[in-house]
């Protein structure tokens, strides 16, 4: 009876010691906090998305971008470099952000001065408001195709080269090296429309046309070319000085050709009463 006693009261005691360590780690154990306890990682959050071009994809001229953005005030810096790192072109666009903070589509379309090699990058990015930094780089590598091209001048007002704006009829031409095409004189006015890049405005260009404005046609008969443009040409456009700075680089724009000595400026058809003054 009494050997029975010990034999019951020895196998609970080794069951409760199993039980002990198979809930407790021991010394030498490593203690894997439970995913509760773990903490979050951070992800960082992707704010612009390039669609196109892709890596190493060949690219024209003008050189299309498109993608996604969520920035501050929708402003989508870009630039373009060429093999050994040198700036061909930077600029910005808007991206079209149904509301802040929500992602828009953008889109650009820019020339771009011939490059050095056959490869470059592509940079997407935006400026922090607060110090300038340049946020959610994406960086593109890119092929340079082979083009026919040509090359136009432009026309803008200078800061540098005419302090004050002074002479208001004063402009200074910009090199533009556009696809090879038959419609030179037209295409000299889109890229006036486009307006100074970034690297232009920092020596000095400026345009004096509003931005957005649409070319919506352009003849040319007997040494006179007809330049129709919508109205957003003479949206809120006030002052004898700013009206003959936007004719006068519409003009020297235009009149850089031969086969032009005299520009009619219209909006949406209508030419007497237009750029008033």
């Amino acid at each position: 009876m009494v050997l029975l006693l010990l034999a019951v009261v020895f196998f609970y005691y080794k069951q409760d010691d199993q039980s002990q360590s198979s809930v407790l780690p021991t010394a030498n154990e490593e203690q894997v906090p439970s995913p509760e306890t773990q903490p979050a990682s951070p992800l960082k959050e992707v704010n612009i998305t390039v669609s196109e071009p892709k890596a190493n994809d060949e690219v024209g001229l003008p050189l299309i971008v498109r993608g996604q953005a969520r920035v501050f005030e929708s402003t989508v810096n870009y630039r373009l470099k060429d093999a050994d790192g040198s700036l061909l072109v930077e600029n910005f666009t808007t991206a079209l952000s149904p509301d802040m903070g929500q992602f828009g589509a953008f889109e650009i379309s820019t020339m771009y001065p011939k490059p050095k090699g056959i490869s470059g990058t592509v940079e997407v990015f935006w400026y922090s408001p607060k110090d300038g930094e340049e946020l959610d780089k994406v960086i593109v590598p890119v092929v340079f195709a082979e083009v026919e091209t040509t090359n136009v001048k432009v026309f803008f007002g200078n800061r540098k080269m005419d302090p004050g704006s002074l002479n208001c009829d004063k402009v200074y031409p910009q090199d533009r090296r556009i696809p090879k095409t038959t419609g030179v004189a037209k295409a000299a006015l889109e890229q006036l429309l486009a307006g100074p890049t970034i690297n232009e405005g920092d020596n000095g260009f400026f345009t004096s046309i509003n931005q957005g404005t649409k070319l919506i046609s352009l003849k040319i008969d007997n040494g006179t070319a007809f330049a129709d443009f919508d109205e957003m040409l003479g949206v809120n456009v006030g002052g004898s000085c700013r009206v003959t700075a936007i004719r006068a680089e519409i003009e020297q724009t235009l009149k850089q050709f031969s086969t032009i000595k005299n520009v009619v400026i219209s909006i949406n058809g209508r030419s007497e009463d237009i750029l008033q003054p």
